[in-house]
């Protein structure tokens, strides 16, 4: 994995690492945003630019997870 460095967000409280241990969306978002230093993670962005806490079923594109979204519902929290 040269050249490709963790986004200092991904970590146990992160939405998308929890989806993704979860067996909820695909590990490709991880490996595309989160191990590529958040690059062009729309929750990144959000976040660090206006405080703005992501819900966990946004995607690092910023698209919505229907799975991820209905667990939530069924589950209480991811």
């Amino acid at each position: 994995m040269s050249g490709k460095h963790i986004c200092r967000w991904y970590n146990e409280t992160s939405g998308v690492k929890r989806a993704c241990d979860a067996g909820l969306i695909d590990i490709r978002w991880v490996e595309d945003y989160c191990l590529n230093d958040g690059k062009g993670c729309i929750r990144k962005k959000r976040f660090e630019e206006e405080g703005y806490v992501s819900p966990d079923y946004v995607l690092p594109d910023g698209s919505i997870s229907e799975k991820v979204r209905s667990y939530i519902r069924e589950k209480g929290r991811l």
